[in-house]
């Protein structure tokens, strides 16, 4: 037997309200399945369900629903599968403008958010509490440039083996991690796969201060220092987080690891 829902059940699933779907109903749009014969009460399937879902969607590709209702009374069911293929191939267009713009977005707020820190410090420094990071070290870069920054992390995935590149993802950020001298840039990975390129960054605290490119040097030689007087702490690694501040233009906010218990600033 069928499952049957009620219409508030089948409003709650497809994130609709009941009147929606008895506006739907009464244009034709989506007819439950079933009415109960007693009460007239309607009852959904769980096709009506999904195609609730259908219809939601379309709406959200800004589709009319008159639109909506004569593409699905079709009677050829080719011809609903063309126009669906064609609907996902503009939602991906989208999700991709979307990416694009919230990374723009977020540009704007990490300048905004390095000039706050900047001026809302009496001092360079402070001490901030971060999570585990996994990130992929590249097997080539080891400063940022124009060229590279452009198309940051087509570069990571580029020399992954390509049967594995379905197992990372990155967050949109960029770095550089150092230890014994040795700098290499680097991806934070938000899922993972098996590499010889891994590195951990433990959680805990980390002395954090923002600079620019020429000051960069010094502002992780200070740092350093005041890890090692302060905190008593000599790190075996510096992190370089970079700060994409304009097209032509990126800060740094550099990152020496105090420890793994929370530590306040002095």
């Amino acid at each position: 037997m069928k499952k049957l829902f009620s219409i508030g059940e089948a409003a709650k699933i497809a994130g609709m309200t009941s009147e929606t779907l008895r506006h739907y109903d009464r244009i034709g749009l989506v007819t439950p399945g079933h009415r109960d014969p007693w009460t007239n009460y309607r009852r959904y399937t769980e096709q009506d369900i999904l195609l609730l879902h259908t219809v939601r969607a379309l709406q959200q590709m800004d589709l009319p629903l008159k639109k909506i209702k004569e593409v699905l009374a079709y009677q050829e069911l080719q011809k609903i599968i063309d126009f669906l293929l064609d609907a996902e191939k503009k939602a991906d267009e989208k999700i991709a403008s979307l990416r694009a713009g919230k990374q723009k977005i977020k540009q704007a707020r990490q300048v905004y958010e390095n000039k706050l820190r900047i001026h809302s410090s009496a001092e360079e420094w402070t001490v901030k509490q971060f999570p585990e990071r996994v990130i992929l070290l590249s097997d080539t870069l080891r400063e940022p440039s124009l060229d590279n920054l452009w198309d940051y992390l087509s570069s990571f995935y580029a020399m992954l083996p390509s049967d594995q590149r379905e197992e990372f993802e990155f967050e949109d950020l960029a770095g550089i991690y150092t230890l014994e001298d040795q700098s290499r840039l680097f991806a934070v990975c938000i899922r993972h796969g098996e590499s010889d390129h891994l590195r951990t960054l433990p959680e805990g605290s980390y002395l954090c201060a923002a600079c620019e490119e020429d000051t960069r040097a010094d502002t992780v030689k200070e740092l350093l220092n005041c890890a090692k007087e302060k905190y008593r702490v000599e790190p075996d690694f510096t992190v370089q987080q970079i700060l994409v501040s304009g097209i032509l233009r990126w800060n740094y906010e550099v990152q020496i690891f105090l420890g793994e218990t929370e530590i306040q600033k002095w």
